[in-house]
């Protein structure tokens, strides 16, 4: 069989899948990407046997055909290659010659009917997102997803939709991420299920944020996401997410409100001199201003001082600085509230006018 394609139709698909690909394999053939041809559109197929991704493009053949090559010598070659120069791909038994010009590239196929396929049982829920909201979602809480926790749930973000809305919720257990937005679809009930790490930065990278509609279905054990080319299926982490509610601060808080890049410039500069494993950073905080101090074991020291619009009462507490500079890093609008209680508790950090994503970072004893 002979196919022909424009590089350019061939990379962009093939950067997609190739991302699900891990580079240590168990199986030699999950280091292959699957072909499919039928009526003149190339379907490619990649999967680690956790999450796989599928999508199509347009290319020149006749008949039908299904096979494998080997995923990134693929995507290397077709990166190497010129803009909009012509490719030909001929499918011998066992072997595949990739030319274009002058050039001609021999690779191994492995059998097609070997390829692993994911799929799920029939989906108990459907509804439809737009893939902007999905999008900031994601980029607004996965920052704050365990790895490699014992605790396997944390090592996720949660999806839940009810009452109105759709929520991303995200913890490592020393701060939590939080980001809702409003749901318009009717569901026969509450949705809770917690996506795998590698799952939601796939999901981050195939989505442009556009105003066009993703179909999300979900399963007992799986979620697929359905986009206009391109399919993307996971396995769901089975376990019980903790109560994020309860994180939340709660009771007599005294609020903080500071220009948000002032004060990220600030603990960028003082996070220098703080201790490496650690990264702990004081806030002392008085009528109207904001002290930061951080030391490290060689006996360095840095403090700055900021203005900040604070009326409560003097305070000291300790921060992993690392994670305050994640939060600021990802808020919205050009101030941040941080409502603190005591040195003991946690704090929430909002954008000052709007609570959609929310923030708690618990504090350090220094």
């Amino acid at each position: 069989m002979k196919i022909s394609a424009n590089r350019d139709d061939l990379l962009r698909p093939l950067q997609q899948v190739v991302s699900v690909v891990e580079r240590r394999q168990t199986l030699p053939i999950l280091a292959n990407v699957l072909i499919a041809i039928e009526n003149s559109k190339m379907t490619l197929t990649a999967t680690d046997l956790e999450v796989e991704l599928r999508t199509q493009t347009q290319v020149e053949a006749k008949g039908e055909a299904e096979f494998t090559l080997p995923a990134r010598k693929f995507l290397d070659i077709c990166k190497a290659l010129p803009d909009g120069a012509g490719i030909t791909i001929d499918i011998d038994s066992d072997k595949a010659t990739i030319r274009s010009g002058r050039g001609r590239y021999t690779l191994g196929m492995l059998p097609a009917q070997d390829y692993p396929n994911i799929e799920p049982a029939k989906a108990g829920e459907r509804f439809s997102v737009s893939v902007g909201v999905l999008k900031r979602l994601i980029e607004k809480t996965q920052f704050a997803m365990a790895q490699q926790d014992v605790r396997y749930y944390l090592n996720g973000l949660l999806l839940e939709i009810r009452g109105g809305r759709v929520r991303a919720v995200a913890t490592d257990g020393h701060r939590l991420a939080l980001c809702d937005a409003t749901f318009d679809g009717t569901l026969g009930a509450d949705i809770q299920v917690i996506l795998p790490r590698k799952a939601v930065t796939e999901l981050g990278r195939l989505l442009d944020g556009g105003d066009d509609e993703v179909n999300i279905e979900i399963s007992a054990s799986h979620i697929r996401v359905n986009l206009a080319d391109t399919s993307f299926t996971s396995k769901l982490i089975d376990g019980r997410f903790p109560d994020y509610e309860r994180v939340m601060p709660n009771g007599e808080t005294a609020m903080m409100l500071a220009a948000k890049d002032v004060l990220r410039q600030a603990l960028a500069r003082t996070a220098i001199l703080s201790n490496e494993k650690y990264r702990g950073i004081r806030f002392r905080l008085s009528s109207g201003l904001l002290h930061l101090q951080a030391h490290n074991p060689e006996q360095d020291e840095a403090e700055e001082e900021i203005e900040v619009d604070y009326g409560g009462p003097e305070l000291t507490i300790g921060f992993n600085v690392g994670y305050l500079l994640d939060v600021l890093g990802v808020l919205d609008g050009e101030e941040v509230e941080m409502a603190v209680i005591d040195s003991n508790s946690s704090a929430l950090l909002t954008h000052k006018d709007s609570t959609e994503c929310r923030y708690v970072v618990m504090p350090m004893r220094l």
